[in-house]
Order: C-alpha cells, then structure tokens, then sequence
C-alpha cells in the first residue's frame, strides 16, 4: 500500500479512522488567544480567518493558527479544550511557545 499522504500537510491526512483537533489561534504574537476543537482544521481555520464565525474570535480579529494537536477520539479533544481554556495566559504562551517559538501562522502549511 502506497502513503498518499503529502508532506506538506504537517500530519494532518486522510484516514479511515476521523481526526479530532485542538487549537490555539492568536490575533498577532503575544495577542489575544483563542481555544477551540474541531474534526476540520483546514476549514474551520479558513472560517474564522474570513470572519464567519461569529463571537469571540471574530470581535478580537483572532485569526493566525499558531498551535494545534491532533486526536483519535472526540471526547479527548474536547476534554482538551477544556483543560487548556482553564488554563492561564503564561501556561497557554509556553505551550505555543513549545513548538512554534516564532508564532508562525501554520494555517499555510495545513491548508496546501
């Protein structure tokens, strides 16, 4: 069996089995946060950077993806969220800052 996966799409792929995502958007470095979940990152990114979804990441223009982590099961995804949503502003920072030390926007590596 042949991998179709194209590596530009930084692990995010096809399967059999549905992916769930956990992500962290950022209205510029170091600004406002964002957490949210979704079984569609590439289109729910692509919503809230046109501003169609209303609310919280609309009114702050929150729009860059600068974290996200990928999940099996939709229970542990958004248990996820709701873990990291309590967290406090540094722990959500360092957790950023972790994997994406210059805030990359990494909407146009998952989008290709």
């Amino acid at each position: 069996m042949t991998d179709r996966r194209q590596p530009a799409q930084a692990g995010i792929h096809k399967t059999m089995k549905k992916s769930y995502y956990v992500y962290v958007l950022a209205s510029e470095q170091y600004g406002t946060l964002y957490v949210g979940v979704t079984s569609d990152l590439v289109k729910r990114v692509w919503e809230h950077r046109e501003g169609l979804v209303a609310g919280f990441s609309k009114r702050h223009n929150v729009k860059q993806l600068v974290w996200f982590e990928i999940h099996e099961d939709a229970t542990a995804a958004i248990t996820r969220e709701k873990q990291i949503k309590k967290w406090n502003r540094a722990w959500k920072v360092n957790l950023i800052q972790a994997t994406n030390p210059q805030w990359r926007d990494l909407y146009y590596e998952i989008a290709q």
